[in-house]
């Protein structure tokens, strides 16, 4: 039997990268999945990989009225949710002294606060016992030289995955975090770097991987199912790092 049989998933983010992984996996598990994200484009093109158990909804998670919306949409459209994978983020790495203030705010507005909001929003739309996952980064703990606001949300993400946990372990609620290590995906070309120092920081990264590569999105799509299936029905507030030993060896 699929290990999402019959089970209503939310991603935010889900158009492109991890997310869009993520959704083809729950799918193919037996799962219907709402996907948000802020590309037109992007959503349309996720719509015709996914197929009909996908559902596209263009929304923000930056802009509170966006996620207001979202609730609305799921409550009226959908009803009730079994997991809830909030994984929208964004990562541009500046050194401390040269980090714009715009770009403080969107890492804090989108990573931080969109995330809080979107959870306190549907968290009374979750079923009794449903998964929720939060998408925080190895550099929570790594301390790399560029990432120090980025880091710092991640790291505040975290520590909201343990708070929720305990909040919500009355209704059965199980809230988890996958930290990803350096992986694949379109967020590296959104990084504000030239291809010259994306090329250079790609390689010093992978020569601080254990494994010595990056990792795919598939590969984290797996730990998403883990944790978002019954496999996983007692483990709450943790942390699953899947990150080719960058944070761990």
């Amino acid at each position: 039997m699929s290990k999402l049989e019959n089970k209503i998933a939310v991603i935010t983010g889900g158009s492109t990268g991890i997310g869009l992984a993520t959704a083809k996996t729950f799918i193919a598990q037996g799962a219907k999945v709402l996907i948000t994200g802020r590309s037109e484009e992007n959503l349309a093109n996720a719509k015709k990989e996914l197929g009909e158990n996908v559902i596209t909804l263009k929304s923000d998670t930056s802009k509170l009225a966006d996620i207001e919306r979202l609730k609305d949409y799921i409550e009226v459209s959908i009803g009730k949710i079994d997991i809830l994978f909030l994984n929208a983020g964004i990562a541009k790495f500046f050194p401390a002294e040269a980090l714009p203030e715009d770009t403080f705010d969107d890492l804090i507005n989108i990573n931080f606060k969109g995330l809080f909001f979107t959870y306190q929003k549907l968290l009374p739309l979750l079923n009794d016992g449903a998964s929720v996952i939060l998408t925080t980064s190895g550099v929570n703990t790594k301390g790399l030289p560029g990432s120090s606001v980025y880091a710092a949300t991640k790291a505040a993400v975290r520590s909201l995955a343990r708070t929720f946990a305990s909040e919500a372990a009355h209704r059965n609620i199980r809230v988890n975090a996958i930290s990803p290590g350096p992986i694949e995906t379109p967020i590296y070309d959104k990084m504000g770097m030239s291809e010259e120092e994306l090329n250079g920081f790609a390689q010093q990264i992978q020569q601080s991987v254990p494994l010595n590569r990056f990792g795919v999105a598939d590969e984290i799509a797996k730990a998403a199912l883990f944790l978002a299936a019954s496999d996983s029905s007692y483990v709450t507030g943790t942390e699953l790092v899947a990150d080719g030993g960058f944070t761990q060896v």
